[in-house]
């Protein structure tokens, strides 16, 4: 029987993903992985080379996915509501998925990963579709489309990044639960690019 070398590697990365979300990049064990994944260590170093490459494939695969999913396609990106709620959403669904990141920035914040042209990319994409959504006044200009989508990408993580604090701050709210959340995230993502009316013109 031929050995599936592509599921082979996908049991490493989706183990891999557990273990670097709770360890990092540091505190995480290849047998552990290896382990987890019912595949010899071995294969760990023949397909990714050593665990800090391992966790760069990692990386990659994770933000792939949100790309992917979480994401408006750049025709889309106008409604920056929208694009929030689609993010708070991936959040919700998939807790270790900023655990990940936090990792990466705090330890890997110089190291490439293979996927890197396609990361910037995509940002390039959202941030040229919102700077003309703000030329045809679908979006008002008062702010950079770079910090406009900085601020559907803070505002959207927040939530999911710091619970605790989150959990104090809405203390005393009638009501706070998952859709409450998403529904004041879309609002204020969408007041964030809201059109500024021009003020009337002094009589004459």
């Amino acid at each position: 029987m031929a050995w599936d070398t592509e599921r082979t590697k996908q049991l490493l990365l989706d183990a891999a993903v557990q273990e670097f979300a709770e360890y990092g990049p540091e505190g995480a064990r290849v047998d552990r992985i290896a382990r987890l994944a019912g595949v010899n260590k071995e294969r760990i170093y023949q397909y990714f080379g050593n665990k800090e490459q391992l966790f760069g494939h990692v990386i990659d695969q994770e933000l792939a996915k949100v790309m992917a999913v979480a994401s408006p396609a750049p025709e889309n990106c106008a409604d920056l509501g929208e694009f929030a709620g689609q993010l708070f959403d991936w959040h919700a669904a998939n807790p270790t998925f900023l655990r990940l990141l936090r990792w990466e920035g705090l330890l890997v914040q110089e190291q490439p990963t293979a996927q890197d042209a396609t990361r910037a990319a995509y940002y390039a994409e959202r941030v040229a579709a919102i700077a003309r959504a703000q030329h045809t006044g679908a979006i008002g200009g008062e702010l950079p489309p770079q910090h406009l989508l900085y601020g559907v990408f803070a505002l959207s993580a927040w939530w999911f990044a710091a619970p605790k604090v989150i959990a104090m701050v809405m203390s005393g709210l009638p009501q706070d639960d998952h859709a409450s959340r998403r529904a004041a995230l879309v609002t204020m993502a969408r007041r964030l690019g809201a059109v500024t009316p021009e003020p009337p013109a002094a009589a004459g």
